[in-house]
């Protein structure tokens, strides 16, 4: 009971939030939300989780280094929080979007042969899906839905219309949907950067982590390509979209080893981008 209670308050609060977004628009609420993130965020997550994750990530950081990026991490967040009722706006405009290596969309549409498209929680990661999807390519997108379940409904309604219509919900369930969607032509797309209880111990940054292999399984068992996608915010609030080069599936022999080199793909990008993943995940817990 105390938890409905908790989830109902919150929702109300993250609704009102919404409202005030919307009175605000587009660049006044990303201004506005950014400072707000940067000055409640420390007070909610725990910043010993965060610092502890920035020692894995580089031990010769020094404090000040952590400061910055813990600060560009909560403006991000807070950004990325009130862009949600603003979707609608970057599906109907390519204003915001650069895309590089578009030719490797062309491709896939060219071969009408599904791949799986793997990213993690870097900018607006919403809009790896959405770019994908706005270019024709049959998709389907493996998302975790939030705990609250009086905001989770409007969230996926929001998913759904402006990112992806077809939503995979994280879990066995979501295994068997995706190799249905697979089986009638459908990409698969889903962040590899979290913890999952059910992945193996593969090490990331050179420290044991759970991680999910299914990317590597879907590529194996169906003979499927991977598409690393890499997204980053500009200083502008614009975002820059870069499609990798196809990973064959015939490159590894099994999908540990498959993963790792997929870990390896995302450690080169949160070296690259610190500042706009998220970092309050307990990524090394086992």
């Amino acid at each position: 009971m105390i938890k409905v209670i908790k989830y109902f308050f919150q929702s109300l609060m993250i609704y009102f939030f919404f409202v005030i977004g919307r009175i605000l628009g587009l660049k006044k609420s990303q201004f506005f939300f950014s400072k707000i993130f940067q000055v409640i965020g420390p007070r909610l997550k725990s910043r010993s989780v965060i610092n502890q994750n920035l020692e894995t990530f580089n031990s010769k950081i020094n404090q000040g280094q952590k400061n910055k990026i813990i600060s560009q991490m909560w403006s991000n967040y807070g950004k990325t929080f009130i862009e949600y009722i603003f979707l609608h706006k970057f599906r109907k405009e390519n204003k915001f979007l650069t895309i590089e290596n578009e030719y490797i969309l062309e491709n896939i549409i060219s071969k009408n042969k599904p791949v799986v498209f793997v990213s993690g929680h870097f900018a607006n990661f919403e809009l790896m899906s959405m770019v994908i999807s706005k270019h024709s390519i049959k998709l389907a997108t493996i998302y975790r839905p939030l705990n609250n379940f009086f905001l989770n409904p409007f969230m996926e309604f929001l998913r759904k219309k402006y990112v992806c219509k077809n939503q995979i919900k994280k879990g066995r369930a979501g295994v068997r949907d995706a190799i249905d969607y697979i089986g009638r032509g459908h990409s698969i797309a889903l962040m590899i950067d979290q913890r999952v209880t059910e992945g193996e111990i593969i090490n990331l940054f050179d420290k044991p982590s759970l991680t999910t292999t299914l990317p590597a399984q879907l590529a194996l068992k169906f003979k499927l390509n991977i598409v690393p996608v890499f997204i980053r915010r500009e200083k502008n609030n614009d975002f820059t979209i870069k499609f990798y080069k196809q990973i064959e599936h015939n490159k590894f022999k099994d999908k540990i080893e498959f993963t790792k080199y997929l870990n390896s793909q995302f450690e080169s990008m949160l070296i690259r981008n610190p500042e706009q993943w998220i970092w309050t995940h307990n990524r090394w817990k086992l």
